[in-house]
């Protein structure tokens, strides 16, 4: 006789978790009680009744501050409000899956829309979904929703989100999705059946399509269950439904070829067991051990191991994943990666298949710690040793800052980079570094002491030389290039135009005339610069940044004729006069012969610089480019002469 057990067979990890948590509660000595049986499972709840866990059926049961389970199905907003107010802390075992649903709809009434939940609306996690909704409507399926629909034709326009039970099946599902979306105008979908039960449900389907007897265990109040052996019969000419050992007729299974065992989600390990011990005593002849198969399925992990399996359930703090064991494996998000800047929903989704390392494992609860981080930094310790062999490029984020320098988790290896090699100037905080993706080269790697330094500096040094000899072998007179203005001096300013820095001074930053550079540009400013002059042996560029097509004296003397008046500001008071600008880059003398209608020992006894005044453009020397002002024409009202040139 052939005997093979489903490797779905038994708890789901959102059972798991609930058992778990309630045994939790049991050991913690506070009173606790679970509303309603957390999972459906007689012999369960009959044990945790055992460990003081009390058993009530509404919130008004529970004695004020008391600690209250939550079942895996859940509970409506009305419930949780119900325990808050009465004083009671919350143990929410709700099916992580579950609760996913919870929010959906919630958010999907709050922005107006209709909620449809595809369900048996009898079950208790049909009915804590609907209890987050004011106005849902439950259908069965699709013989159902057309009714609906048909009920009144405005339906269809209305904006609807629809949902489904976890355990409904993927057919029944497909059948709603492809009516509402023939017959809806305005629908959001969301494919909530959990990807566990579609598993153990499409194994016990093999599994029974090729036995000549199928054993599902599992409670009578178990929709999951009933449901498994609703498909089992479908397929298998033999279908025994048993809640435990005892009601395991061997008889009934002699001269079967092959005998298939699958159990519900709500069935734990032991009670599996315990056919396997009551077949045995029957002296049924199995060719394979059912206790090797059971071993296989309850497999013991080790701490360190690497294990493969396959995610199916995402949350805002853990990742839960199916093992092909009886262990509830998860991640907790902080063990996805070490790169804050990424969003847990892009590194993995439900189905993906996922590696991962073994952090802790509790066999009496049946939980696994995995990571994935650490089995990542396991295989990157292997890259980063080979990247410092191969002088190669490497990425990662600075995850911090310490004496001395920069943190970076390349992969989940920390690697220390000294202040001097991160390339910042000396003054300017590493903080500022934090969060930051950079390139670095990895300069030492000592596997045994755990240490890695690397140089973001020597990165940025290589492609700085690159990007300069591109420069120098493309450079010539008068091209332009858009820089950055990398530091200032009191001469003029230096531009960063691709690798290598080239000045600015302060004649060529404006027409105007200024007394610094920074009347014009800061460090870090974007500029249009072009090339006066280079030289390649001194490594010297000169740069311009005056736009040549605005020349100020072709502007003045498009503006201005001798004779003309114009507002002028003074800008320089010599002994001998005053300059004033009488626009950007043009200034004229005032002398001081000309500055009052009266003798004055010195031009600042009537002038003082930035004072904006009137003058009459006497002369104007177009082949010097020189310009003479007057005051003291405006005020006598006369025609003035040109005063003498002086140094």
């Amino acid at each position: 006789m052939r005997v093979e057990l489903a490797r779905s067979a038994g708890f789901c990890y959102g059972v798991r978790r609930a058992v778990e948590l309630a045994e939790q509660a049991a050991q913690s000595g506070k009173p606790c009680a679970m509303l309603g049986p957390i999972i459906h499972n007689g012999s369960v709840i009959d044990y945790l009744k055992q460990q003081g866990v009390e058993l009530v059926q509404s919130p008004d049961q529970v004695p004020p501050g008391t600690a209250v389970i939550i079942r895996s199905h859940g509970e409506g907003r009305a419930v949780h409000q119900a325990l808050e107010e009465r004083g009671c802390p919350v143990i929410d075992a709700t099916c992580p899956n579950v609760s996913r649903i919870h929010r959906i709809v919630e958010e999907a009434e709050s922005q107006g829309r209709q909620v449809l939940i595809i369900g048996m609306p009898d079950h208790p996690e049909v009915s804590a979904i609907a209890g987050w909704c004011a106005h849902p409507v439950v259908l069965e399926g699709e013989q159902a929703l057309t009714q609906w629909l048909e009920e009144d034709p405005k339906r269809r326009e209305l904006p609807i989100t629809m949902v489904s039970q976890t355990t409904s099946t993927h057919f029944i599902w497909a059948e709603c999705v492809k009516k509402a979306k023939k017959e809806c105008t305005n629908l959001k979908i969301f494919d909530t059946i959990c990807n566990a039960t579609y598993k153990r449900q499409s194994e016990a389907q093999a599994l029974a399509a090729k036995s000549d007897a199928m054993v599902v265990i599992g409670g009578r109040e178990s929709s999951n269950t009933k449901r498994l052996a609703e498909l089992c019969k479908a397929l298998c000419p033999m279908v025994v439904w048993i809640e435990r050992a005892a009601e395991l007729e061997p008889s009934t299974l002699y001269r079967k070829a092959s005998i298939g065992i699958t159990a519900g989600a709500s069935t734990p390990e032991w009670i599996i067991k315990e056919v396997y011990d009551k077949m045995s005593d029957e002296n049924i002849e199995i060719e394979e051990s059912f206790a090797e198969m059971l071993e296989k399925s309850i497999k013991t992990l080790n701490t360190g191991e690497k294990v493969t399996g396959v995610v199916t359930g995402i949350t805002p703090t853990e990742i839960y994943v199916d093992l092909g064991t009886k262990h509830a494996g998860y991640i907790p998000v902080s063990e996805l990666t070490d790169d804050p800047t990424v969003k847990v929903e892009d590194l993995v989704k439900v189905g993906d298949e996922i590696e991962t390392y073994v952090m802790r494992v509790n066999d009496q609860e049946g939980v696994v710690t995995l990571s994935k981080k650490r089995l990542d930094t396991v295989k990157s310790w292997e890259d980063v040793e080979q990247a410092k062999e191969d002088h190669t490029t490497v990425e990662g984020v600075v995850t911090e800052e310490n004496k001395g320098g920069v943190v970076v988790s390349i992969k989940g290896v920390r690697v220390f980079v000294p202040a001097s090699q991160t390339g910042l100037p000396r003054e300017t905080p590493m903080s500022q570094l934090v969060k930051q993706k950079v390139r670095l080269r990895i300069t030492e790697v000592n596997r045994a002491r755990k240490r890695v330094v690397g140089s973001i500096r020597a990165v940025e040094a290589e492609e700085r030389a690159a990007k300069a000899a591109e420069v120098w072998a493309n450079i010539e007179e008068g091209k332009r290039y858009t820089g950055t203005v990398k530091s200032l001096t009191s001469y003029g300013a230096f531009v960063d135009i691709g690798g290598v820095d080239g000045m600015v001074h302060i004649s060529e930053l404006s027409w105007s005339r200024i007394k610094h550079p920074s009347e014009v540009v800061s460090v870090g400013d974007t500029v249009e610069v072009y090339v006066i002059s280079f030289d390649p042996e001194k490594k010297k560029i000169s740069l311009g940044m005056k736009d040549r097509s605005q020349n100020p004296w072709e502007v003045f003397t498009s503006k201005y004729q001798p004779g003309d008046v114009a507002n002028v500001r003074v800008v320089k008071l010599m002994t001998f006069g005053a300059f004033a600008e009488i626009v950007p880059g043009v200034d004229g003398l005032i002398h001081i012969s000309q500055i009052a209608d009266h003798r004055i020992d010195k031009p600042g006894d009537v002038l003082s610089e930035g004072q904006m005044v009137d003058v009459k453009i006497i002369d104007i020397d177009y082949d010097h480019k020189k310009v003479s002002l007057s005051i003291r024409a405006l005020l006598e009202g006369g025609e003035e002469e040109a005063a003498p040139e002086e140094e």
